[in-house]
């Protein structure tokens, strides 16, 4: 409240007084959280005039607008106690024919000097009648506007004040606006007229009679009637009078007045009193007649009707287009025309606006002519207004106009979305589809046939609504240079055929190549760089002739999908080139091994070229062993795909050498490193043994494989993974398993398991899942149906991957205790024959007799090298496989190497011989020196077997002198 006062009392002096009333409401309406606010100052006679309000609007203003000093208002009883009035709305004496919203009227007396002028009135909120501080900021809020009013500059023109202590500003400021004062006591019939009303209805005081005669002789004849039944309407009502006539003014002429009054009656409800004010208003009457002739000819309907939809006016065109002449309609209800019968809804859509009080606007049609108007009502205080506006041809117009805009926004929709599709397209079978989705649907089309020259002829890309065997018959008549393909390519032009007559008069020789079911085309030539490459047929099932819209939308197709088919074809060759290198840098087929049967698959990354840096492989080594390897080159593309063939090959060469998996990883981290800083390699390795059921594991990097036992558990075996190849430093650490008979083997790269949307952690998880399934009802699922799900739940199509995945999935086996025999042997030259003798009996046992000669002699050959060359320990191991393998262990690492001996030298012919008896041999270290290792292949039907007499001196029992010195 104080700040409000504060801000106030900055009012600069000299304010006038429209500026105090104003920012006095305004600050009373603010503070008490009011719905407005009004000022009002005495007049002359008995009468308080309205001469500022805030937030009230017109039509609630007006009953207000003079106020009987002596009635029951509470302006009024403001001013007649000298202090302030709370009238709650509805109590009585308050206005509740006003009918205004709030809860009551909360009224201060204004005074000029010692004497009440006015009263200042708020308009209360929903918070009811003013708290005691509320009080206290009105009054103070008064005094400040009593005290500005003193301060104010007197109204502007001639003073015309009444004698009195005191100016009387209102009087002053009624004067200026020339609005006089009546006082009509009705039961009496006295008239009291002040200065401005004398001279506003033409009497000169001296003829002045104060009766309500005077009033009488000056009004025109004409409008004397309606005027008298005017005022006897308010007082019945308890309404506002409000009247406009024509008064006789001095120099015999009429003009136009208007007036408006309230009643007041007494403790009966029996008139007595009638206070008004009038003014003069020919300059708004000679507008409106103006506006009159002006609506008359306008070339809109337009009517006026009052709150009861009575028509009031009516122009020369709503005349026309409703039927009937203005004198017909004037007083008739606008629904109780026939034309506004025939317009469904008119009626309910018109109440609706009027209710609401806004305006609204419509098109209506008429039935009976067919035509269409804009209808638009204006509610107004008197009535409403409705304008009508032939819109038939515009409506006409703008309809064509909007189907024009939505075929180009449906062809540019097309457009928009055949680009996009487009550009997503990788290869020619997706440009194709592509098209057969977006193109032929809406052009009603029924086939599509994309073809590019590939040397003398053109070849199928692809094909939508063609059968097999036209496609054929196509492909076998090449369809040479003289035909619509060729003849669009050449010409680089169109060519639109409208029927199969059309078709056969220009290539008859083609006619019996003509489909059944097309009967138009379309040849449009695909062009790119400024080459023609190809064509693209759009055909259509029944006889059609396109429009130039639909030829030139075609057109601009083609030049998209000639764009995006250039580069297909340059992605597929591409890929082609990719995926031959992809299959020839990865095994093409995996070996069938007694210690394993595998499968596995590649997964390249859903973008780019269709190679990568993962791979996968099966190395068969010596004595039922057996190497699976895993790999990831970071990155994708070609120079990850040439490392990986790198090393793909030095771990076959390494393996070869049957180095332990560390040794391996030591090697192939040097090959890493001396690829320079930016190369780096995941490997993981692991050798099986089938005779031990051992597997040793060694991980540069490398997420850990997963092992399957028989009963379906899933163990995912962590030893400390060493950092990857080319950031590691040697030597890596080796764990060993022991691996039950039947387990499956699971290597894999991190892209199978691992992606933007799942963590490395979650992707183990869901393989375990999978591989938990491995054994379904006991039996052991199918290794390429295993692959088949692991892809599918871990890689599924519609899923993207960012990197390229490889997995290895392995089913190991143990090599039979049955088909195993191990001997010691002594370290003495008759260490050769015992050897013999074991290799006899075994391979009787075994079945393999016609194996014992060679096999005798390549064991004396091997115990023989290593009684002479070696030290001992001395072991034989004999293998039943899909291989005879004999096996010699000693405690040297010395490895043999094999030599050509002269034709002096008495030695160096023992390896040669092995070389040329067994299928293969070789050597590898093992913890306590060396083993050299034969395979002979077991004997099939029809083999040839040794003669006993071509190997009749091993049979010598005690045959133990040094092979080299016999040969």
């Amino acid at each position: 409240m104080n700040a409000r006062l504060a801000l106030l009392s900055s009012v600069a002096p000299g304010a006038t007084e429209s500026e105090i009333f104003r920012l006095a409401l305004q600050h009373a309406v603010g503070e008490l959280g009011a719905f407005g606010a009004a000022m009002h100052l005495r007049g002359p006679m008995s009468a308080l005039r309205l001469v500022s309000s805030v937030g009230l609007p017109t039509a609630l203003t007006r009953s207000w607008e003079i106020v009987d000093q002596e009635g029951p208002l509470a302006p009024a009883r403001a001013l007649h106690r000298g202090s302030g009035v709370w009238t709650p709305l509805g109590s009585p004496g308050s206005d509740a024919d006003a009918a205004w919203p709030g809860t009551g009227l909360a009224a201060l007396p204004v005074f000029g000097g010692k004497r009440s002028i006015g009263a200042l009135t708020v308009l209360a909120g929903e918070h009811g009648e003013p708290t005691p501080e509320q009080w206290d900021f009105l009054r103070a809020l008064v005094t400040w506007t009593e005290e500005r009013m003193a301060q104010a500059p007197p109204p502007s023109g001639p003073s015309q004040t009444e004698p009195s202590g005191d100016r009387d500003r209102l009087r002053q400021a009624l004067k200026e606006v020339s609005v006089g004062s009546w006082d009509w006591n009705i039961q009496t019939g006295d008239l009291i007229w002040d200065e401005a009303a004398l001279e506003l209805y033409g009497t000169r005081p001296e003829d002045y009679t104060g009766k309500i005669e005077n009033w009488m002789r000056i009004v025109h004849p004409d409008d004397l009637a309606p005027t008298l039944d005017a005022a006897g309407q308010a007082i019945r009502d308890h309404g506002v009078y409000e009247a406009e006539y024509r008064v006789r003014r001095l120099d015999g002429t009429y003009g136009w007045t208007l007036a408006r009054g309230r009643a007041t009656y007494d403790e009966h409800g029996e008139p007595l009193r009638m206070i008004g004010v009038g003014w003069e208003s020919n300059e708004s009457r000679s507008a409106r007649d103006a506006l009159s002739r002006a609506l008359r000819h306008m070339s809109d309907g337009f009517l006026a009707v009052d709150y009861e939809w009575r028509i009031t006016f009516a122009n020369l065109e709503a005349e026309r287009t409703l039927g009937f002449s203005e004198e017909e309609l004037f007083g008739r209800v606008l629904w109780e025309l026939p034309s506004a019968r025939q317009v469904p809804g008119l009626e309910s859509r018109c109440r609706n606006a009027a209710a609401e009080a806004r305006s609204a606007g419509f098109d209506v049609h008429m039935p009976d002519s067919g035509r269409r108007y804009h209808l638009r009502l204006v509610p107004g205080p008197d009535g409403h207004t409705l304008y009508l506006t032939d819109v038939t041809e515009k409506r006409r117009l703008a309809e064509e106009r909007q189907a024009a805009e939505r075929a180009a926004s449906q062809r540019a929709a097309r457009i928009a979305e055949l680009t996009t599709a487009l550009a997503k397209a990788t290869t020619s079978r997706d440009v194709v589809d592509a098209v057969a989705r977006r193109v032929l649907p809406p052009f009603a089309a029924a086939g599509l046939l994309v073809q590019a020259i590939e040397g003398d002829r053109l070849h199928h890309v692809g094909a939508v609504g063609y059968p097999d065997d036209f496609l054929e018959g196509v492909d076998r008549h090449a369809w040479t240079p003289h035909n619509p393909a060729w003849e669009a390519i050449q010409a680089d032009t169109p060519l639109f055929l409208s029927s199969p007559q059309e078709f056969a008069a220009r290539w008859p020789e083609l006619a019996g190549l003509l489909d059944g079911d097309k009967q138009a085309w379309a040849f449009l030539p695909l062009t790119a760089s400024g080459h023609t490459f190809g064509v693209c047929v759009i055909s259509f099932d029944r006889p059609r002739r396109l429009t130039d819209e639909e030829r030139a939308l075609l057109t601009t197709i083609s030049a998209l999908v000639a764009q995006s088919l250039e580069r297909a074809r340059l992605y597929d060759a591409e890929h082609t080139r990719s995926r031959e290198l992809q299959r020839s840098l990865l095994p093409r087929d995996l070996p069938d091994l007694p210690a394993c049967t595998a499968a596995a698959r590649y997964l390249p990354a859903g973008q780019g070229a269709d190679v990568g840096g993962d791979w996968y492989d099966i190395i068969p080594l010596s004595s039922g062993q057996v190497a699976l390897v895993v790999g990831d080159v970071m990155g994708h593309g070609l120079p990850e795909a040439a490392t990986m063939g790198r090393l793909r090959t030095a771990v076959h060469t390494l393996a070869d050498l049957e180095l332990p998996p560390g040794e391996i990883m030591g090697h192939l981290n040097d090959i890493v490193v001396g690829m320079g800083e930016a190369s780096y390699a995941t490997c993981l390795y692991a050798l099986y043994d089938s005779t031990t059921r051992v597997c040793s594991l060694a991980r540069a990097g490398h997420p850990p494989p997963a092992l399957v036992h028989p009963d379906g558990t899933v163990h995912f075996p962590e030893p400390d993974a060493d950092p990857p190849l080319g950031a590691a430093e040697p030597p890596f650490e080796t764990v060993e398993l022991e691996v039950p008979e039947g387990s499956l083997l699971v290597l894999y790269t991190d892209g199978l398991v691992e992606s933007s949307k799942r963590e490395i952690d979650e992707g183990m998880a869901e393989l375990a899942r999978l591989l938990s399934t491995a054994h379904e009802d006991g039996t052991a699922v199918d290794l390429e149906r295993l692959c088949d799900r692991l892809t599918a739940g871990l890689l599924p199509t519609e899923q993207q991957a960012a990197d390229d995945a490889a997995f290895l999935v392995a089913r190991l086996h143990s090599l039979p205790a049955d088909r195993m025999a191990s001997w010691p042997l002594p370290e003495d030259p008759k260490a050769a024959g015992q050897a013999r003798r074991h290799v006899r009996e075994q391979l009787a046992a075994w079945g393999l007799d016609d194996l014992t000669p060679t096999a005798e002699l390549l064991v004396s050959e091997l115990v023989g090298n290593v009684v002479r060359h070696a030290r001992g320990p001395v072991r034989l191991r004999l293998l039943h496989g899909a291989e005879l393998i004999c096996e010699v262990y000693d405690g040297s690492q010395t490895m043999p190497r094999i030599r050509r001996a002269t034709e002096t030298d008495e030695g160096g012919r023992g390896l040669q011989l092995i070389t040329a008896l067994s299928g293969r041999w070789g050597a590898r270290y093992t913890p306590a020196g060396k083993c050299i290792w034969t395979e002979q292949p077991l004997p099939g039907p029809g083999d040839h077997t040794a003669d006993a007499s071509e190997l009749v001196f091993l049979n010598a029992p005690d045959f133990d002198e040094d092979w080299d010195a016999l040969l």
